[in-house]
């Protein structure tokens, strides 16, 4: 039964041209990218505009978490590198890009 199903079907794309196959897959290649591209790309980039618009906007006053998990406080900001008070008058100058987000909400909450 099987192999008269395939000798069908063997008979029937031998008949049918193979224009269109090439079509659809260049079809299916794009749409799977735009797929890619609406859930992975799009909310990526949004995501790293935030965070920049956050490092851009940071002010003196603001409590802070680094990469590295340290909680701080910003006491001075510069170009590049923003100096946090840790803890009492420990303070530590870290890069710009190694805050990742303000806890000032998170405590009132």
């Amino acid at each position: 039964m099987l192999t008269l199903l395939q000798a069908a079907s063997g008979q029937a794309s031998a008949a049918a041209p193979q224009g269109g196959s090439s079509w659809s897959m260049f079809i299916m290649l794009a749409l799977v990218f735009v797929v890619m591209w609406l859930f992975m790309i799009r909310p990526q980039r949004k995501q790293q505009k935030e965070l920049e618009k956050f490092r851009n906007e940071l002010k003196k006053g603001d409590k802070v978490v680094t990469v590295g998990g340290i909680f701080g406080t910003v006491a001075d900001i510069q170009d590049r590198s923003v100096l946090i008070k840790v803890d009492g008058e420990t303070k530590l100058r870290v890069d710009k890009n190694s805050i990742v987000r303000d806890y000032s909400d998170a405590q009132q909450a």
